[in-house]
């Protein structure tokens, strides 16, 4: 084996011994402090105690949501950025995180109900209609889908959907009471039947994108010189769209737009394994998952006594992200 595909190899596990911990440390803090012992227990001689029931309906749902989403977003990030060889896309741009917002806050508004059943199937749908929308709005006539077309309609749609959605909320005040915690993104709270609902999307969307990786570099060679090799750039591109639809469509089903994951944690994979995305994408799943559990466990301290939304904290330290990786993209030039 190759020394240097050895050592990428033990780079990823140690990632994922490090996320492990990490689920651990979701499980064993908050406000409620759970020692290890107990978290133990919990699973082993399961009694029925207060902290048994916080671990086994409340801590570990939360921990298992986190890390699918943020393996997700991550994923679907990767995806995005390669097929529109565009540094700073991300499922917000492509419209689906926005489409999926604004079917769910039109759901709650039209039908008078705010389950996160409710929400989740809607958003799922608004994921769907938005990723095919974008796909249709960039296809050229005779020809295959452009890359330049396809940030564009993502960008247009995803502004078109933020403003419908804030529409919706400035019109109606109780669905602004109701909504306004889901659209920062949240993960208190969540049900495990609805993340078992939801699993099989995701699940399919991860298979895709893990069989498309090794493809995916040919787009930085540029669509006519793909093409010479012989590669079916409109198929590939297709099934990756069709990924992104899945797997963000999903995330934000589950715990609302949760922004920023899917633009950075690709450039960080970048930075370890280099542009070789048959690496990127498995690194990013893991270390999208990292870092939504570090969020989630940073959101349940940023306040004393209370939790604050952790699509907050990914904003918070997003936001940089997004100015470093702009102003690096200008000085390139």
């Amino acid at each position: 084996m190759n020394g240097n595909i050895k050592v990428r190899i033990i780079g990823l596990l140690a990632f994922v011994a490090v996320t492990l911990l990490a689920f651990l440390g979701s499980i064993m803090l908050g406000i409620v402090q759970i020692p290890f012992r107990a978290v133990m227990d919990a699973f082993l001689s399961f009694d029925g105690s207060r902290e048994h029931l916080i671990i086994r309906s409340v801590r570990l749902p939360r921990a298992l949501i986190a890390v699918v989403i943020g393996g997700s977003l991550a994923v679907a990030g990767c995806l995005m950025q390669a097929i529109s060889r565009n540094a700073l896309a991300g499922p917000e741009l492509f419209g689906v995180s926005n489409g999926a917002a604004f079917a769910a806050v039109a759901a709650s508004f039209w039908l008078g109900s705010s389950s996160l059943s409710l929400l989740a199937w809607s958003a799922l749908i608004g994921a769907a209609v938005a990723g095919v929308s974008v796909f249709f709005l960039s296809y050229r006539s005779g020809r295959s889908i452009s890359s330049v077309r396809l940030v564009l309609a993502g960008a247009s749609l995803n502004l078109l959907f933020a403003s419908l959605t804030q529409g919706i909320l400035i019109l109606n005040e109780q669905s602004l009471d109701t909504m306004r915690y889901w659209l920062a993104g949240s993960l208190t709270g969540r049900d495990i039947d609805l993340f078992i609902q939801v699993m099989p999307y995701m699940g399919v969307g991860a298979a895709i994108a893990f069989v498309v990786s090794s493809q995916l570099n040919i787009f930085g060679l540029g669509e006519e010189v793909a093409q010479g090799l012989g590669q079916r750039m409109a198929a590939i591109r297709t099934a990756s769209i069709m990924a992104v639809v899945l797997l963000a469509g999903s995330a934000v089903a589950l715990a609302g737009p949760i922004g920023f994951v899917g633009l950075a944690v690709p450039h960080i994979a970048r930075l370890l394994v280099g542009g070789n995305y048959r690496w990127i994408v498995p690194y990013s799943a893991v270390l999208g998952a990292l870092l939504l559990l570090a969020a989630d466990i940073g959101a349940r301290f940023v306040l004393p006594g209370q939790e604050i939304p952790v699509g907050v904290v990914t904003a918070f330290f997003g936001a940089p992200m997004l100015i470093y990786l702009a102003a690096r993209k200008e000085n390139s030039r």
